[in-house]
């Protein structure tokens, strides 16, 4: 089985992350389209093309099996156009976030902490709907350079956390909501998991959704047990970005836990 991660960046390492840990017996092709990113600065049939090119060459060049739309935009923006591209299952962060916050929350209203693009998509609170779920979310953009800072505890970070914690829980207050689940809608905010949950009343339960995307992954895939299970093998990790392979493998190896090594540079055009 090999498996092609996707992402408009490095915050996707957060789901090869969880997934390194539930497949150990895969094979890994993980592409960053560093050069192309943001996404959320671009029109959706601008994310689509990109995503498709990148979903090509997992799928024609490193033969993947299966993707893992590791970008919530991408997922938000470019899943149908992805899964009408390329002839393998394709699943996004979204919709695995939202089966999650269904599976756990008892009151039926969710909050969605995401980028301002992803928000602006409404898809969380489409996928939440279509679940039977109220959900409120909340753009909160100055996280995303905070954690590629590394500025992880650093108390400027608790602040811009708080903020923003403070104005979801007051704008589902007045919507008379009762949360009682938290989804975590951008693969960065993993990283900030501790700090969400020391944030948040006992009572909020925090969605990781690299987690639960490896989780989903897995229960998909292991039938048969094999990928699932170690077997002694030596199975390939391969990196690609289009721009910077430096900075690549300098944040990349933040976001995975791990050191990242080779980090092959590719074009994939305009």
């Amino acid at each position: 089985m090999k498996i092609g991660v996707f992402d408009s960046g490095f915050g996707g390492l957060t789901v090869l992350r969880a997934l390194l840990e539930r497949l150990p017996g895969a094979d890994f092709s993980y592409l960053g389209d560093t050069a192309r990113l943001p996404y959320g600065a671009k029109s959706q049939a601008t994310v689509a093309r990109y995503a498709v090119s990148s979903a090509h060459f997992l799928v024609e060049q490193e033969k993947a099996d299966y993707l893992v739309i590791a970008c919530n935009t991408a997922s938000a923006l470019a899943l149908d156009a992805i899964r009408e591209a390329v002839p393998v299952p394709v699943l996004g962060v979204i919709d695995t976030g939202a089966n999650a916050a269904q599976a756990t929350t008892k009151t039926g209203d969710v909050l969605v902490m995401a980028t301002a693009a992803t928000v602006e998509s409404h898809a969380y609170s489409a996928a939440c709907g279509r679940r039977g779920l109220r959900a409120i979310e909340k753009a909160s953009p100055l996280l995303v350079p905070l954690v590629e800072e590394g500025w992880i505890d650093h108390p400027v970070t608790e602040e811009v956390l708080q903020i923003y914690l403070s104005e979801l829980l007051e704008e589902a207050a007045e919507a008379e909501f009762q949360p009682d689940t938290l989804v975590l809608g951008c693969t960065h905010y993993p990283l900030l998991r501790p700090n969400f949950e020391r944030a948040l009343p006992e009572s909020i339960r925090v969605i990781d959704s690299a987690e639960v995307t490896a989780e989903q992954v897995a229960a998909e895939l292991c039938l048969p047990a094999e990928a699932c299970t170690p077997d002694g093998k030596g199975h390939s990790r391969r990196f690609y970005a289009t721009d910077s392979v430096a900075k690549f493998r300098r944040l990349g190896s933040r976001f995975l836990g791990e050191e990242i090594n080779g980090v092959e540079l590719i074009d994939l055009g305009g």
